[in-house]
């Protein structure tokens, strides 16, 4: 049996697979995300309508291994990691990761384990190791495994809000640089407040944060929580935050 059919087959996952289509039913959700995290943090992956939710988790879905890269190429143009002629990696949902998005909910999200394609003539159906996330998720598994203990982590993100110049390029920043300055704080109070209002919604817990010491910098700060599920929920911010439509 390769890794592929071995996760597929999992005790439990046909009944997890059968409370994420009521989830979809219930939450009349059409379109789903299917994301894995690339080596350089990024997200990516396909989205698939989500009449093809029993399918897609058995089957998973293809898509390039230059992907695992950001699909980049370096300075001589050659893309990164796996050329051209590469067939394609397998990706695989875990549905306890599904979640509605609160900015459209029309849509879902869902994360995905990597694994080498299913024809490969080496290793068929192998993990991938380019895959970052399906990687901690096994080390995290053998350390339980080893010392029946759990890996737990917390995150301090910063992040920095611009304004735009006329030409629509970043013109500074949007506050002050004055740190743990309450007013400073206060003026960036319609991104976290809109930023509370989706970890509600998606499971997430910010326990505090401040103004930081640069014109628009922002620092939120989540508590800890096991290590594949803080990379899963710590996701790339909502377009309606990056584009500033955050209003009041």
């Amino acid at each position: 049996m390769t890794d592929l059919e071995a996760y597929v087959s999992q005790p439990g996952r046909e009944d997890l697979v059968k409370q994420v289509r009521e989830k979809i039913n219930e939450l009349n959700v059409t379109y789903i995300y299917y994301q894995f995290i690339s080596v350089t943090g990024r997200i990516v992956g396909k989205g698939i309508p989500a009449d093809h939710w029993e399918r897609t988790a058995e089957r998973g879905f293809q898509l390039v291994y230059g992907s695992t890269a950001n699909l980049f190429v370096d300075r001589h143009g050659d893309y990164i990691g796996y050329g051209p002629e590469a067939m394609e990696l397998v990706g695989i949902p875990d549905p306890e990761t599904f979640c509605q998005l609160p900015w459209d909910k029309r849509v879902a999200r869902v994360f995905c384990v990597c694994f080498r394609n299913r024809e490969e003539r080496e290793n068929p159906g192998m993990a991938l190791t380019a895959d970052c996330r399906g990687n901690l998720k096994r080390f995290h598994q053998e350390f339980q495994d080893k010392y029946d203990m759990d890996l737990r982590v917390g995150t301090e993100p910063e992040m920095m809000w611009l304004k735009r110049g006329p030409d629509g390029k970043p013109d500074g920043g949007f506050s002050n640089p004055y740190c743990y300055h309450i007013d400073q704080f206060e003026s960036l109070r319609p991104v976290f407040m809109r930023v509370i209002e989706y970890c509600h919604a998606m499971g997430l817990d910010m326990i505090q944060g401040d103004h930081e010491d640069a014109p628009g910098q922002l620092e939120l700060n989540w508590t800890f929580d096991e290590s594949p599920e803080m990379r899963t929920g710590l996701g790339p911010l909502p377009p309606d935050l990056c584009s500033g439509r955050t209003g009041e």
